[in-house]
Order: structure tokens, then sequence, then C-alpha cells
């Protein structure tokens, strides 16, 4: 792998607004680049591959895992898997770009760990988990069970929320948004000190 550039890691459980802020930041900061992880699950309408996500196989996802292909890799939810691609990561990085995520907690704390200084890990929080219930729910995409499981989820991973380099609270995405440029957009621009 290539070392140049950085990675802005966002995390945060689903429903939180943070494929939004990562929407924004793209259109905002035209030196950043997407980077699309791998899932085993199948896709939802509209979702096409290569550009929402690396559709794979449960066994392609395994061997491409085996052949130590992954930055890094979890079954989020039982059975299905999602993970980190290294040739995405370099993709973007050849092309002069620094690596933007819209990923899972434990994903998330994965990279930082890989990359201690040249990546910035954001959590994106709401402000209560009735808050986050209700987002679900108008989303219209998952089933009670399914929002239920992502409830129980989303309450595990708040408690990793310290870990993370900052934490933004979605109560307000115009001002959430506001926030995570200025802090992107600082830590694009500092120097990393090896």
């Amino acid at each position: 792998m290539t070392d140049n550039g950085k990675l802005i890691i966002f995390s945060a459980p689903s429903g939180s607004g943070k494929t939004t802020i990562v929407r924004y930041l793209l259109e905002q900061l035209p030196q950043l680049a997407f980077s699309i992880s791998a899932t085993s699950r199948e896709p939802r309408p509209n979702e096409k591959h290569g550009r929402d996500y690396y559709f794979l196989s449960d066994y392609e996802f395994k061997l491409r895992a085996e052949n130590g292909e992954f930055l890094e890799w979890e079954e989020v939810y039982n059975g299905t898997k999602y993970g980190t691609l290294k040739r995405e990561v370099d993709r973007i990085w050849v092309a002069g770009k620094h690596v933007i995520f819209d990923i899972d907690v434990v994903g998330g704390l994965n990279l930082k760990k890989q990359f201690p200084k040249r990546a910035l890990a954001v959590y994106v929080q709401v402000p209560h988990i009735a808050d986050l219930e209700r987002r679900l729910r108008n989303r219209g995409t998952d089933s009670d069970e399914k929002i239920e499981m992502r409830l129980r989820k989303a309450q595990e991973e708040a408690k990793r929320a310290p870990e993370f380099d900052v934490v933004i609270v979605n109560d307000d995405l115009e001002r959430a948004k506001q926030e995570a440029l200025k802090i992107v957009s600082e830590f694009i621009n500092e120097r990393i000190s090896e």
C-alpha cells in the first residue's frame, strides 16, 4: 500500500445522520474521496455494485479475508460482513486524495489503530435513543425486528464513543455538518508528525 494521504473516519449507529454528513463533506472538500466498503449482504433497491458497496458473496468475502485483502472487516450483524479493501484506500491515495469512510464503530476504531497519526476518527451521536428509533422507522427500509436489532447495537456502540478523537452530537443537522466541515478541514491541513 502507498502511505501518503489521510483517513477521515465517520462512525455511528445506523440512522445517526453520518451518511448525510459524509456526503456533505464530499461536496465541500474536493480533496476527499469516498471509500466504498465491501459487504456480504444483498443490495437494497437503488444500490449499485461499485458505487454504494462492493457486493460480494459470502464465499468471495471469506476468500478475500483469507488472502489478506482487507484492512479491516467484521461480521457487523449475524451473517452479514462488512470490510475495507486495501486496494480501495490505495486507489484513493494514488489519486492524491484523502480517504473518507462511513463505517461501523468497530471497523472505524480498527482503522484508527492501524493509522494512529494519519487518521481522524469521528463519532456521530444522536441526542437520545428515541430520536434514533424515530429516524430508523421514518426510513421505512427495515422490519420492526431489524430496527430493534439496530437499536440494541446502537446502545452497545455508544459506549465506545469516548475512544474516538471527536464526538459530534447530531441534534441539529446543519450545525453538525458545519462542525464536521471545520474539524475535517483543520485535520486535512495539519502536518503529520511521524
